[in-house]
Order: C-alpha cells, then sequence, then structure tokens
C-alpha cells in the first residue's frame, strides 16, 4: 500500500513541469541550522554532509546555491526529469577543491565530469513529506538509471550517543559532518529545523568588505580580512590563511566560510572565527 501511495505521489509530482530559472538567479533552497541537543533525534533521517558544491537541477539546466549556470556536459544530465532535484556535486571526500575546479569551467572537460556525481537529497517540488520525498527520489534515480545520478542515503540513528560516534566515524575517514532530514517535514526554501547540520565545529558564510594590513612577520599581506554576516554584523577574520592567500586575498565582495567557537553573549560575533575557504558555490 506505501509503495502504491508512492508511486501514485511520484505521478503526480511529475506532471508538474517548473518553470525554468533565469541565470543569476538564486535556486529557492532549503538550507540548515545548527544541530543541538535537545532536537527530538528520532523524527529525522541522518545522511553523510558531503564536502561538495550545493547543486540544484531546474528541470532545464543545472544551477549552483548562488544561481549561476553550471555547463556540464550535455550527457550528463540527458534523461533528467522535468523536475527540481537538490542534491550535491560531489568527486570525494576531501575533494573539495577539485570539484569546484571541474564544475566552475565555461568549456566543460569531459574526462573531469567523468569523476563527478550528482548525489540528489530531495525533490524541491514534491508536494509530500521527506520521507515520501525521500522514497520518489529513490524511484527516479532508479528509472534515470545512470552511475554519475545518486541519491544520498539516509538511515536512522538511536540516540545521541550513536550519533556522535557516526560523525567520529565519517570525520576519521575525511569526511565533513552530518545531515539530518525531519521525516514529516515539507520542502520549504528557508533556514529551519527541518534540516540540520552537525559538524566537529561550527561554520557559517559571510561576504568579504574590506581588507586589513598586516603587521609584524604579515607586513606587506592580508593581516584580516573585515566581513559581513547575511543579518548585517560585521567581524574579522585574522586566521586559518595561507601564505598564498595573505598575498592574494579573496577579493572584496566575494562570499567566504569561516569556523567559529559559538557566539559572544553580548555582542553576536562568533568567537575564535577562522577563514576556511571561499564558498565558489555562491559566488559568480
Amino acid at each position: 500500500m506505501k509503495q502504491l501511495l508512492a508511486s501514485f505521489l511520484l505521478a503526480l509530482y511529475l506532471l508538474q513541469l517548473p518553470t525554468p530559472l533565469f541565470a543569476g538567479e538564486p535556486p529557492p533552497l532549503m538550507l540548515a541550522n545548527i544541530y543541538r541537543d535537545e532536537i527530538p533525534l528520532a523524527e529525522y533521517l541522518v545522511s553523510e554532509k558531503l564536502d561538495g558544491m550545493r547543486g540544484y537541477w531546474d528541470g532545464r539546466q543545472l544551477l549552483t546555491r548562488g544561481g549561476e549556470i553550471v555547463h556540464a556536459p550535455s550527457w550528463f544530465t540527458a534523461g533528467w526529469p522535468d523536475t527540481p532535484l537538490d542534491g550535491e556535486l560531489w568527486i570525494a571526500r576531501g575533494q573539495f577543491a577539485q570539484t569546484v575546479s571541474v564544475v566552475r569551467q565555461q568549456t566543460p572537460d569531459d574526462a573531469a565530469w567523468r569523476k563527478l556525481r550528482f548525489m540528489a537529497f530531495d525533490l524541491p517540488a514534491h508536494p509530500g513529506t521527506f520521507d515520501e520525498r525521500n522514497a520518489a527520489l529513490q524511484q527516479l534515480v532508479a528509472r534515470v538509471g545512470q552511475p554519475w545520478l545518486q541519491q544520498v542515503a539516509q538511515f536512522k540513528v538511536a540516540d545521541r550517543n550513536e550519533l556522535q560516534t557516526l560523525l567520529k566515524r565519517i570525520v576519521r575517514q575525511s569526511g565533513e559532518g552530518l545531515m539530518l532530514h525531519r521525516g514529516s517535514s515539507l520542502y520549504r526554501a528557508e533556514r529551519n529545523d527541518d534540516l540540520l547540520k552537525l559538524k566537529p565545529f561550527q561554520d557559517a558564510e559571510a561576504k568579504v568588505v574590506a581588507h586589513l594590513p598586516g603587521k609584524g612577520k604579515f607586513a606587506g599581506m592580508l593581516g584580516a580580512l573585515e566581513v559581513e554576516s547575511p543579518e548585517g554584523l560585521r567581524f574579522r577574520l585574522g586566521a586559518g590563511f595561507s601564505d598564498a592567500e595573505r598575498h592574494d586575498p579573496p577579493p572584496l565582495g566575494i562570499w567566504v566560510s569561516y569556523r567559529y567557537n559559538g557566539l559572544n553573549e553580548k555582542t553576536g560575533i562568533p568567537r575564535f572565527a577562522r577563514f576556511l575557504r571561499v564558498r565558489a558555490d555562491m559566488n559568480p
């Protein structure tokens, strides 16, 4: 009965042909909050957080999180459905830089793209809950039948101890962390607790608004980036840069990722914030 219902919902869903997004228009994505221990874990499915580039298939074209067209080879998306897919362009653990290099090319390198996979984890236009969307996605991926279009595995964990044990194992294997999807949730293009991320440290994104000169051993180089959060909070990133990045820092207006350990209770500024990398999927 459940399989019949899932097939029925999928059939209805595939009849909804979406309007393609214009180039440069950010796709309507669900964004994750940070996992907290008070979260009712029994309500969630868990998957690995892949360290690739967020990708969005709008039914006609493949886009980055920022809305830029991904110039994939025609064979890569041939036979994909006329309905949105949310996922991650990914090569392997620890291969983020190589993934970005391949995806950002205006003229696709066929051999390089053979290494990439689109790891789908959601169906944004599907009207059902995540449990139902996950079942429908499994059928869809099986029907397309391409080795480079795969579904991200989702599973249950018994309790917080098992969750933390899984996190430690993933990180030891050079993975980034975990994602948690609430099984009963609908797809909402906003940041909410229906989608959570769990990593060994906290991270976020901010826009570069100033370059601050270095002193002492960093004289003549970058001392720190002044950045602005999406909420308009300004603070500095003074650590985490290589020598090459201090000589040639991320340009003004570019979005970067940073890691931190909690927030200052009075100011809300991230504590011990360190530069991680440029967010190539959020920049033109």
